[in-house]
């Protein structure tokens, strides 16, 4: 029988949209959740459900150094692979496998994306960024930001919003419900679009060194935008 080669799998340039959806973890369960914008808890029901969310964010915050896998998809079924790696507080590196050339630096001070290919930089202030709330020691969910807790025999999800750190995206946290471990997040956008992030072969306790955390900021300060 002859053989037919497998196709390619598309990757996805990043842009300001992809990156909130990289990192609206920030930082990911099977599938791509639908919950949306349009959810919002009931007063009474919200404070249960963020008891519920600060009892999983302080044992995700309690991690302090973890790598592993991810798979993100974009909301037109573009998909690309890649390693990450996250020390608490504030440093995380996203290596996208090739064709990709993008890479994902957070030293803990600033978020660079950079394409490795075009040697371009763009440069965030982490404190400017949802990775600020998600990369820090102590994840503290306010009562207005749980939007839904929901609760399943394989799978706790969690929907945050909150104009002041995710503008108008919601961001939907999935979680182990027996080890709190993060296996997706789904970021939905102001037009309902949704890019998740799923991660999978993760390790906890690494040590990494310090290098793996560096921004290049000579190159970014010269061929930043």
């Amino acid at each position: 029988m002859k053989k037919t080669a497998a196709p390619r799998r598309p990757f996805v340039e990043i842009n300001r949209r992809m990156f909130l959806g990289l990192t609206g973890l920030g930082v990911a369960g099977l599938g791509v959740t639908g919950l949306g914008a349009g959810i919002i808890a009931t007063p009474a029901f919200a404070q249960a459900e963020a008891s519920t969310a600060q009892k999983i964010a302080d044992h995700f915050a309690s991690v302090k150094t973890m790598m592993g896998e991810f798979v993100q998809f974009g909301p037109r079924g573009e998909q690309t692979a890649g390693k990450f790696y996250i020390e608490r507080p504030g440093k995380l590196r996203f290596n996208y496998e090739q064709p990709s050339p993008m890479r994902v630096i957070s030293d803990g001070r600033n978020v660079v994306i950079g394409n490795l290919k075009l040697k371009t930089w763009d440069i965030y202030p982490l404190s400017k960024t949802p990775l600020s709330l998600l990369l820090s020691d102590r994840i503290d969910l306010t009562h207005q930001m749980v939007r839904q807790v929901k609760e399943e025999q394989d799978l706790t999800t969690i929907v945050l919003g909150d104009k002041s750190i995710f503008g108008d995206q919601t961001i939907t946290l999935m979680f182990d419900p027996k080890t709190f471990e993060l296996r997706q997040w789904t970021v939905t956008d102001a037009q309902g679009k949704d890019t998740s992030v799923m991660i999978f072969n993760v390790q906890q306790g690494v040590n990494f060194d310090e290098k793996v955390f560096e921004v290049p900021y000579d190159d970014v300060n010269r061929r930043g935008q």
